[in-house]
């Protein structure tokens, strides 16, 4: 491969291999390979193949590279080549020294991105990697697509180990601080602000410009006027510092900022009184104001609910549902002004009296105020209708549950007791149709499964639900929804509450089997087990709650256990369904009749047998009468 390192990166299918062996390299290996390519990574980086090759081993050179800095260096074995071989930081900072001077050509390559990417991915892991924008950005959809097609690439002599992930704790030399803060600032000098921002909108150059203002954040220039952060934001880092009370303009990379700053001190210079209702309720601006609410402190928090007291209801009119949803995690994660949020919720659907209450959790889910809720249960049509038009395909949207209104119910379920009994109330009111209904919806169950995850709710309200639903519980898992509710319920219950459920659904046994879901559900509960030893299934529930895996029931009897009656019409079995019943554990049945009868097996006659033997039958072609016995 010496002197074909070139053409072979550049080659279609080679280039494959040197990804594969990229990650069995040593350092020695490593050095040598990209000394090899050194005055080429310009074209390189820009050609199809070769640069997933620069790509992987700028990825894999990480682990190397903090090596390197702890003072671990591969022995050199003897060669007659002669030369100093560099070292692989050395190497690095020599590949960024010669591509800063085509730097912004680069950003904007198809295929040189993605390399820049992982090479500032390598100079500063500290702010980059831990991003998990940042690793998702490392590909296109289309290279991704394209590497997953070509499996896992692991080392083959490390333990499995794979570099999906740059670890962001590892060592690095700070002249890779200072090569990825000229990046920076060549970027910053070549190109103006309207440059800058014609960015923003490539595809190409977009992930990795947010990568670049990441690293700008870490190194502390992000504030300072005339930084590249600044002519993303059309000079409002500059206002902020002339002019205190300026009012800013929302713009999508302040989602970044908030994301790398430090915990929001300039909330009032971002958002002054007075337009944070606008701000809220505007398509794009929404998510920045959601996104800044999240690093809000008590204090800021407490003047953002008071501003938007009375703009609830038009925020939720318009649907920009996440400056709410916000608020309300940071209230849980702050434990602070808990009931301003409830009150500022029940605000926001005009649940105005205690008693209307009872409706929050059908008024948040729909996305609509009490009065308009109201309004839309007076004209809904009939169960049956509601179920014949869902067979049809002509459901009514607006009576449907949304996304954005289970997640607020789930930020409310985290809250503190007595402020998440709220939502527990308004789910308790409900009637046992509307239960089982949210339950087998696949957007509104998600609010069962926090109400059991959560923490803050009391334990009585998670046990008074699974006692509500006694009795139809048959109803509940005959759904591909509800039935993994029905399991969640079953796995919270302890073993008394299990077997009053279990007896519940004894005389719907039958109902269970013929069901395609129901079944899975009846095979967990081992009804049969029940009837017949109650002690011991009472003292498998106890185990299995006790232990933190997963329950596992004995199988009910099959057909294919031995039976006394020849003339039955199942004693015998394919033989596929043989090879199962060995493999599966015996159960009481196989104990009673090894134990009494000992083990009896049972041999059915093939198809061939048969034939045999009426060959090897006697044929009498004769006309004669038959014998009588004497």
């Amino acid at each position: 491969m010496s002197e074909k390192e070139k053409q072979l990166a550049t080659d279609p299918d080679c280039s494959v291999v040197l990804e594969r062996m990229a990650h069995s390299m040593d350092d020695f290996v490593r050095r040598v390979f990209l000394d090899s390519l050194s005055g080429s990574y310009e074209a390189l980086i820009k050609h199809r193949f070769a640069s997933h090759v620069c790509q992987t081993l700028f990825t894999v050179a990480a682990d190397s590279v903090s090596r390197e800095t702890k003072g671990i260096y591969p022995s050199i074995p003897d060669s007659k080549d002669k030369g100093e071989l560099r070292t692989l930081t050395r190497l690095i900072l020599d590949i960024c020294e010669e591509l800063a001077p085509v730097f912004t050509s680069l950003v904007m390559d198809p295929f040189a991105s993605h390399v820049l990417r992982a090479l500032l991915l390598l100079l500063s892991p500290a702010s980059s990697a831990a991003s998990h924008k940042a690793q998702s950005n490392m590909r296109s959809k289309k290279s991704s697509a394209w590497k997953a097609r070509q499996g896992t690439m692991k080392s083959v002599f490390a333990d499995n180990k794979s570099y999906d992930h740059i670890d962001s704790t590892r060592s690095v030399p700070n002249e890779f601080r200072e090569a990825a803060t000229r990046f920076v600032r060549v970027l910053k000098s070549e190109l103006s602000d309207n440059e800058v921002r014609a960015l923003a909108a490539n595809k190409v150059a977009s992930p990795l410009l947010q990568l670049i203002l990441e690293v700008e954040a870490d190194h502390g220039e992000s504030s300072l006027p005339g930084s590249l952060m600044d002519h993303v934001l059309v000079g409002i880092v500059t206002l902020c510092h002339r002019k205190p009370d300026e009012q800013p303009e929302a713009s999508d990379y302040l989602v970044t900022l908030f994301e790398t700053r430090p915990p929001l001190t300039c909330w009032r210079r971002w958002f002054p009184v007075g337009k944070l209702t606008r701000l809220a309720t505007h398509p794009v601006a929404n998510f920045v104001v959601a996104k800044a609410a999240e690093r809000l402190n008590p204090t800021q928090l407490k003047g953002a609910l008071e501003e938007l007291e009375g703009s609830w209801n038009k925020i939720i009119g318009s649907a920009r549902t996440g400056v709410l949803r916000a608020t309300i995690d940071r209230a849980c994660t702050l434990r602070a002004h808990e009931k301003d949020i409830c009150q500022a919720v029940c605000n926001a659907f005009q649940l105005f009296q205690p008693k209307d209450r009872s409706h929050l959790v059908s008024c948040v889910l729909v996305l609509k105020p009490f009065q308009e809720y109201l309004a839309t249960r007076l004209t809904k049509c009939s169960s049956e209708d509601t179920q014949q038009s869902s067979k049809k395909g002509n459901v009514d949207d607006s009576k449907e549950p949304k996304i954005q209104g289970a997640l607020i119910l789930q930020s409310l379920l985290r809250l503190n007791e007595p402020h998440c009994t709220m939502v527990t109330e308004s789910i308790k009111s409900l009637s046992t149709e509307d239960l089982i209904s949210l339950s087998q919806n696949p957007i509104s169950s998600r609010v069962i499964d926090v109400l059991f995850d959560s923490e803050t709710v009391p334990f009585k309200v998670k046990r008074a639900l699974v006692m509500s639903l006694i009795g139809h519980y048959h109803t509940l898992v005959d759904d591909r929804i509800g039935s993994r509710v029905g399991d969640r319920c079953w796995a919270f219950a302890d073993p008394y509450l299990r077997e009053k459920i279990a007896r519940s659904l004894i005389t719907h046994e039958q109902f269970l089997a013929a069901s395609y879901f129901g079944k899975f559900f009846a095979r967990n509960i081992n009804l049969y087990l029940l009837q017949r030893r109650p002690d011991e299934w009472r003292e498998l529930q106890s185990q299995s709650k006790s232990s933190p895996g997963p329950t596992i029931s004995p199988p009910a009897p099959s057909a294919t256990a031995p039976m006394s009656n020849p003339d039955d019409a199942e004693v015998s079995r394919p033989s596929k369904t043989s090879k199962k019943r060995r493999g599966r554990p015996e159960d009481e049945i196989d104990a009673v009749f090894n134990t009494n009868l000992g083990a009896v097996t049972k041999r059915t006659a093939g198809l061939q047998d048969v034939l045999g033997a009426i060959r090897a039958a006697p044929s009498d072609h004769g006309g004669g009468k038959r014998q009588r016995k004497s």
